[in-house]
């Protein structure tokens, strides 16, 4: 069954499983590759811009550049902005929890584009949608999702694909089953 949930001037659809993952405070068990299909929407909460956070980026990156900095005057858009990797960062972020899903890896970015910038002080969230499942051996799928982060006024800022590598339960399975077996870096030793 699906929900039709208003979110400000975007409305957004949420599958059973997300809903029971956005209302509810105990551990919560990951989607698996079985719980997701193509259409699947979801809107991850607001995140505020500091100037802050500009300012640790750039630290961070070493990226330094006067557009990002609190000197206006230097900014073709009237104001500072964002680092747009900045933005990419806090997509990725917002996004790894909204759906919260058993990802294995992130294999592939594409079709990036940097659409507004991300001024001091703006509030931004990330749309998700599942576009494509491939599955990919018994154990996982290829995931291809379309994500967009959005600004507190609904505009697009930054759209793209991510391209993630999803557990299926027969894996989380057979997991749980070898974590005894596990080194301590995390993959299954030789046998």
């Amino acid at each position: 069954m699906i929900l039709r949930i208003s979110v400000g001037i975007r409305t957004s659809f949420f599958n059973q499983n997300v809903e029971r993952l956005v209302n509810s405070t105990a551990a919560i068990e990951p989607l698996f590759l079985e719980d997701m299909k193509v259409g699947d929407h979801w809107l991850s909460p607001m995140r505020e811009i500091s100037s802050e956070d500009v300012a640790d980026f750039a630290m961070l990156t070493g990226d330094n550049d006067p557009l990002h900095s609190s000197d206006a005057s230097r900014s073709p858009f009237g104001e500072p902005v964002a680092h747009g990797l900045l933005g990419l960062s806090v997509l990725a972020g917002l996004s790894s929890q909204h759906p919260q899903v058993a990802t294995l890896a992130l294999v592939g970015i594409s079709d990036w584009q940097f659409e507004a910038p991300v001024f001091f002080g703006d509030c931004v969230q990330v749309l998700t949608e599942v576009e494509q499942i491939q599955q990919h051996g018994r154990r996982s799928g290829r995931v291809t999702w379309i994500r967009q982060l959005l600004n507190q006024h609904g505009k697009i800022v930054q759209r793209g694909r991510f391209v993630t590598l999803v557990a299926t339960r027969l894996r989380a399975r057979h997991f749980s089953h070898s974590h005894e077996e596990m080194s301590p870096r995390g993959t299954l030793r030789a046998r």
